[in-house]
């Protein structure tokens, strides 16, 4: 596939891959959300009430939202 290079191992197994940033950008970064997403997925969470009350409560944030 052009744009795409894997990277083998000794056993000739692909271990990596390489991807050609100006041709798929804008699919990479779709790929990279949903990895993050996977790893935060049992992270815990926070209501955006209680986040925007926080940031208010520091001054970091100034608007009604």
């Amino acid at each position: 596939m052009e744009g795409i290079n894997y990277l083998l191992d000794d056993r000739n197994e692909k271990i990596a891959v390489q991807i050609d940033l100006k041709k798929y950008g804008d699919l990479w970064e779709d790929f990279y959300d949903g990895i993050i997403s996977e790893l935060r997925k049992d992270e815990e969470k926070i209501p955006l009430e209680e986040v925007i009350r926080d940031l208010k409560a520091k001054g970091k944030l100034t608007e009604d939202v």
